[in-house]
């Protein structure tokens, strides 16, 4: 998978970056990182009113899968797919099966404000790299592949991707200007570095199956932490589900 050397930065949305970190008292989620900003509003929201603090590690649903494969001391997933914690109740890392808790939204973006994004616009010759995430660990890149495939597009426009680790990433080759044009969460435009900047179109979920995106309960051996039932729970309110529209997610009924 084509990497560009000056692609290659830093990535701005990472929290944590290792699973050796001191212990925390309160609730550590692990989630894709589409939803860090939805999920900053929804823990501020809980914290509120139960006085439980949260703590998030970002990355990409399949990272994050390995890292919980391998002892990562995480209390709930919030995944971009079920596939990854479909998975993990599979080989007994869950005594509940996973839950949808929202259907994420695909979008088309570009900073030039001279570009007015369409699928006919990433054939021209003055277009030369595509963001997109890496569609083998990102739900999102795996969406918008099928979104090009679909289109026709994946085969013609190869030389021209370029992959991000997850959204996170994706989206600051965005904004940064590394890449001409990309595909990214609706939920990333609330990023400060896209706000009320560039142009975009919602892509048409009749193009890629759906972004169905699940939480799963850890269990680990010696029981639930204290609060992380109730941030499950908390996660199906009335409140967090309006904050999760807010930022351009859809509720599965």
């Amino acid at each position: 998978m084509r990497q560009h050397p000056f692609l290659l930065v830093a990535v701005f949305f990472t929290l944590l970056t290792s699973c050796r970190t001191a212990p925390h008292e309160g609730i550590v989620i692990a989630t894709a990182a589409n939803m860090q900003y939805a999920l900053k509003d929804i823990t501020a929201a809980f914290t509120a009113e139960t006085g439980i603090t949260c703590q998030l590690v970002l990355g990409s649903t399949g990272k994050l899968t390995a890292q919980i494969r391998e002892g990562a001391p995480y209390d709930i997933f919030l995944a971009a797919d079920m596939k990854y914690p479909q998975e993990l109740y599979n080989k007994g890392f869950s005594k509940k099966a996973p839950e949808v808790y929202a259907l994420g939204s695909l979008v088309l973006i570009s900073l030039k404000d001279s570009l007015n994004p369409s699928f006919e616009v990433l054939r021209l010759p003055f277009i030369t790299h595509i963001a997109i995430a890496n569609p083998v660990t990102a739900p999102y890149g795996r969406a918008a592949k099928e979104v090009l495939e679909q289109k026709g597009l994946y085969g013609p426009l190869q030389s021209k991707l370029v992959y991000g680790e997850n959204i996170g990433q994706t989206t600051q080759y965005i904004y940064s200007a590394a890449a001409d044009i990309g595909f990214t969460a609706r939920s990333a435009l609330f990023a400060p570095e896209l706000q009320g900047k560039g142009r975009w179109m919602e892509v048409d979920p009749k193009l890629h199956n759906p972004i169905r995106q699940g939480v799963l309960l850890l269990h680990p051996e010696n029981g639930l932490k204290k609060g992380v039932q109730e941030f499950y729970q908390y996660l199906f309110s009335q409140q967090a589900r309006e904050i999760l529209v807010s930022y351009g997610y859809l509720i599965d009924e």
